[in-house]
C-alpha cells in the first residue's frame, strides 16, 4: 500500500496540472501555483517532477499514446458518417490536451523533446488521414486521384492542428472555456471534412451537408 502512494500523488499532480494549463495556458502556470492548488509543498511536487518540463513531457506522452491509438483506427473509416465520428473523436482528444495547441509555438521553442515528438505527431496525423482517404476511395465514398491524397491530407492536418488557435483568435475570452467546447469541436470536424466536398460521391456530399445542418440546428436550439 505504501508503494502505491507516490504513484497516486504523481497522478493527481498531472490531473491538476492539466486542468491549470488548459484553463490559464502553460506559460501562465508556475510550479508554485500547481503545488498551492494541490495543497502540497513545492518540495513534494519537485520530488515527483523536478522541473516544469517534466510535467509538460509527461502530459504530452499521455496525449501521444492516446492519439496514436486513435489514429490507428483511421483505415476503418468507410464513409462520411465514419469520418465525422473519427474526426470529432480526434478533436475531443485535442480538446482534452488543448494547452498543447493553445501554446504550441511557445512550447516548441522552449522544449527540444516536445519539438521533435510533435514533428512525429504531424507525420502520424498525415499518415492516418491518407489511410482514411484511401479507405473512402476504395469504398467509392469519394473519388480522388492518389496524387491528390498527400496535399489533401496535409491541408486537413493543418486545420486539425491550428483549429483551436483560430477559435481562440475568434473569441479569446470564451473560445477555450468548457462551455464552448462542443460547438468548437463540431465546427472543427465540419471544416476538416469540407475539404473533401469536391471529391465526395453525391450521396455522401448530401449526407455531410445533412450532418452539418443537424448539428448547427442543435447549437441554435
Amino acid at each position: 500500500m505504501v508503494k502505491k502512494a507516490p504513484r497516486r500523488t504523481a497522478e493527481r499532480i498531472l490531473e491538476v496540472t492539466l486542468e491549470l494549463f488548459n484553463r490559464f495556458g502553460e506559460p501562465n502556470v508556475s510550479t508554485t501555483l500547481i503545488s498551492a492548488e494541490l495543497g502540497i509543498s513545492p518540495g513534494n511536487l519537485y520530488y515527483h517532477y523536478p522541473a516544469k518540463d517534466e510535467l509538460i513531457n509527461s502530459l504530452f506522452d499521455r496525449y501521444e499514446k492516446s492519439l496514436n491509438e486513435l489514429l490507428n483506427a483511421s483505415d476503418g473509416v468507410r464513409d462520411v458518417e465514419d469520418a465525422w465520428f473519427f474526426l470529432h473523436t480526434l478533436f475531443e482528444l485535442i480538446w482534452q490536451y488543448r494547452f498543447l495547441y493553445r501554446d504550441l509555438n511557445d512550447l516548441l521553442s522552449k522544449n527540444r523533446r516536445l519539438e521533435t515528438h510533435f514533428q512525429g505527431v504531424l507525420k502520424n496525423k498525415t499518415r492516418s488521414i491518407k489511410l482514411l482517404l484511401d479507405s473512402m476511395n476504395r469504398t467509392a465514398a469519394l473519388s480522388m486521384d492518389t496524387r491528390e491524397m498527400e496535399p489533401t491530407a496535409t491541408s486537413m492536418v493543418v486545420v486539425l492542428t491550428y483549429w483551436l488557435s483560430y477559435e481562440y483568435v475568434r473569441d479569446p475570452r470564451n473560445a477555450l472555456e468548457p462551455a464552448s467546447a462542443q460547438a468548437a469541436l463540431l465546427r472543427g470536424a465540419q471544416h476538416v471534412l469540407n475539404l473533401l466536398m469536391p471529391y465526395l460521391e453525391d450521396g455522401q456530399r448530401a449526407h455531410l451537408l445533412s450532418l452539418a445542418g443537424a448539428y448547427t440546428a442543435k447549437q441554435v436550439a
